[in-house]
């Protein structure tokens, strides 16, 4: 084979891998959760676009609007239609746009660490385990796993030990 038909191979093969890339291979962001050991289930239902910096770690998730829900009667949520925070292995930090009611008041997630099979939502002052089952399925803005009147998870687990919300 002669150095232009090596040249020229090279060069297809540089081209084509671009194309691909260009063509939609960029994962969704609940693709790039479970890349970081996290269920795809901790962001609702219709994220619409994402920005991460893979050397930071830091990212922007959008929704189309703010979202708000109820998980089994026990918890309110809510998420700003921007998300942000920083993304490691099993750890999300610094997190703004998502907040938890707790008695009478909104409280801001601020952590979210999977240790084995729970994940541990800290609000700063306190913090809840919850096991992983929960959040296999993404719940949906306005009724959360219980839309059409059909609960899709029979009961938000947590473990009291380390409930403090």
């Amino acid at each position: 084979m002669s150095l232009t038909a090596i040249t020229t191979f090279l060069l297809l093969l540089l081209l084509h891998s671009s194309l691909t890339a260009a063509a939609g291979d960029t994962p969704t962001a609940y693709e790039v959760l479970a890349g970081y050991n996290f269920p795809v289930g901790i962001l609702p239902k219709g994220v619409t676009g994402y920005e991460l910096d893979r050397t930071t770690g830091k990212f922007r998730a959008y929704l189309n609007g703010s979202c708000s829900f109820s998980l089994q009667g026990s918890y309110q949520l809510k998420y700003k239609s921007t998300i942000s925070g920083y993304i490691s292995d099993r750890k999300l930090t610094n997190l703004s746009g998502v907040s938890v009611k707790v008695l009478f008041l909104w409280l801001n997630i601020v952590e979210v660490v999977r240790a084995e099979n729970d994940l541990q939502f800290s609000v700063g002052i306190a913090s809840a385990s919850f096991s992983l089952d929960n959040f296999y399925v993404c719940p949906q803005c306005g009724c959360g796993l219980d839309c059409n009147n059909v609960a899709q998870v029979s009961k938000l687990r947590s473990n009291p030990l380390l409930s403090s919300i």
